[in-house]
């Protein structure tokens, strides 16, 4: 079974969800110095858009997130190590996940939206990078 079966499984979506969700706040909330000024700010303005906003969101994705990230998470269970595998192709899943919410952000309707990616948007990658090992829990929890 691949990535995307496992966490798209009606049994495991909504909990899929909440846990991505819970890793967005720990990574926001583990952000500090200036940038993460910015990054909370942000976040909170976004959060701000309608009550379950951030939940919405990462539902919505869920299902293009595992497509993009199938291809490294099967080289990941080759390597016999995939979370190690993923903390050292950081930038190939940073890569991959930017790839989407690069397109998504460019078509928002949201001016909030737009406006704050736009503004993040440069410091991104070194940010969903630093997620990865949390990521790679979050994916083994499930996988497994």
């Amino acid at each position: 079974m691949g990535l995307s079966e496992t966490l798209l499984d009606e049994s495991k979506k909504s909990q899929v969800v909440a846990d991505c969700c819970k890793l967005v706040d720990e990574e926001v909330a583990s952000k500090g110095g200036l940038s993460g000024l910015a990054v909370k700010a942000g976040y909170k303005a976004v959060k701000g858009i309608k009550p379950g906003f951030i939940g919405q969101v990462v539902e919505k994705l869920l299902p293009e997130f595992a497509h993009k990230l199938d291809p490294l998470w099967n080289e990941a269970t080759q390597s016999g190590n995939p979370s190690s595998f993923l903390n050292s192709n950081r930038s190939r899943v940073a890569d991959a996940l930017l790839s989407i919410t690069d397109e998504k952000a460019k078509s928002s309707t949201s001016g909030v939206v737009r406006s704050t990616y736009d503004t993040l948007r440069g410091s991104a990658k070194k940010n969903v990078e630093e997620a990865v090992p949390r990521l790679a829990q979050l994916i083994q929890k499930y996988a497994a």
